[in-house]
């Protein structure tokens, strides 16, 4: 009698460069994230995913296996990407764990959003913001947002792939005049961040949650979203910095849909690019940024993996001044790992994204 398979539940694993504390000392104290693009059921059809097992995509099995890899991570905070079903599902069940949570859904008549849980020993909220993308539509832009011609198509994951299909062309040509502002900056793609007062010690930290737009046609609109969520993260800071007299750490992160060596990568890590005209953003110093992985074992050959795209998408990313470092990483597979082939999601991982973590320590 055959058993389905269980979803895998990865482990946190000591970072090894040098210098870099382990994470089975204990040298001070340290607070665990994972990011995780859960594929909203809204966009689960099998015209995008052939080559999953039809049992792996409906929503009942679907959401169990989510609910039991995010309660098998134990992780202090949670963002998550690609949230639908927040009410009536994940917001009860993951609180049912110990956690509180915070949610922002997409503009228009998008139904995910992003969301970040934390648990409620651990840390409580301060203060949150919402960041709506299409702030960077020009103010006589209309109501009507041209991504809601796309076909209930979701900002990320393995819909790169439909970037090779005649089809996409078609899609394209019904969202209007794309050099039109109005049009091209509207894609209701939306963050959150938070500023946290961890218990122990008392000790802020800013976590940010977004997903930045897909279509890798339009990189300006990518590298625009990623400058006005640094500035918007900067002004956050001075905020909180201001209001609680203190120096708070930052991480961010999220599904950023860009590739390493990108635009949007070079300018997260940066500040700076060379990009041409783009809507004006206000002149706030972005806060320089490390990316986790990176800065441990690398970046992972892939977070999101289908026959029609693999790559790495998704990134925790820190500031290395702000009295933080990481001291673990979620593991992933290789790319020869028999539970990824195939491609995803499958019975194995429920998305067609892979969680990815970080585990840092304070620096008194």
């Amino acid at each position: 009698m055959s058993t389905t398979p269980a979803p895998l539940s990865p482990k946190f694993v000591p970072a090894e460069k040098s210098g870099i504390t382990s994470v089975s000392k204990s040298d001070g104290f340290k607070f665990s994230l994972v990011s995780y693009n859960i594929l909203a059921q809204a966009y689960v059809k099998g015209d995008l995913f052939p080559h999953s097992p039809g049992p792996c995509l409906k929503w009942k099995a679907r959401s169990q296996a989510i609910l039991t890899v995010l309660k098998s991570l134990g992780a202090d905070f949670l963002c998550l990407q690609e949230l639908d079903e927040y009410d009536s599902f994940y917001k009860r069940n993951i609180e049912s764990v110990g956690y509180s949570s915070i949610y922002v859904q997409r503009s228009g008549q998008k139904r995910d959003g992003c969301g970040i849980f934390y648990k409620q020993d651990s840390a409580e909220l301060v203060i949150e913001e919402k960041i709506e993308y299409n702030d960077l539509v020009p103010s006589n832009q209309d109501d009507t947002s041209s991504e809601d011609k796309e076909e209930n198509l979701p900002a990320g994951g393995n819909k790169k792939s439909a970037s090779k299909d005649a089809g996409l062309k078609n899609r394209q040509a019904n969202l209007g005049d794309l050099n039109d502002p109005c049009v091209r900056f509207k894609r209701d793609c939306v963050g959150i961040m938070a500023a946290f007062r961890l218990k122990d010690p008392s000790h802020l930290i800013i976590v940010a949650n977004t997903h930045i737009y897909w279509d890798p046609e339009l990189a300006d609109v990518k590298l625009a979203q990623a400058r006005y969520l640094l500035s918007r993260l900067a002004q956050f800071k001075l905020l909180v910095s201001d209001k609680f007299d203190c120096s708070p750490s930052v991480v961010v992160t999220g599904d950023f849909n860009s590739l390493p060596g990108s635009q949007v990568y070079q300018y997260l890590m940066s500040g700076s690019s060379e990009a041409g005209t783009l809507p004006e953003i206000s002149d706030d110093v972005p806060i320089p940024l490390c990316s986790a992985y990176a800065s441990t074992r690398g970046e992972p050959h892939f977070t999101n993996y289908t026959p029609g795209f693999t790559g790495t998408l998704d990134y925790i990313l820190f500031s290395p001044s702000g009295g933080i470092k990481p001291v673990s990483y979620l593991e992933l597979p290789e790319p020869e790992a028999s539970d990824v082939q195939g491609g995803l999601p499958n019975y194995y991982h429920p998305s067609d994204h892979l969680p990815i973590g970080a585990e840092f320590e304070i620096i008194q």
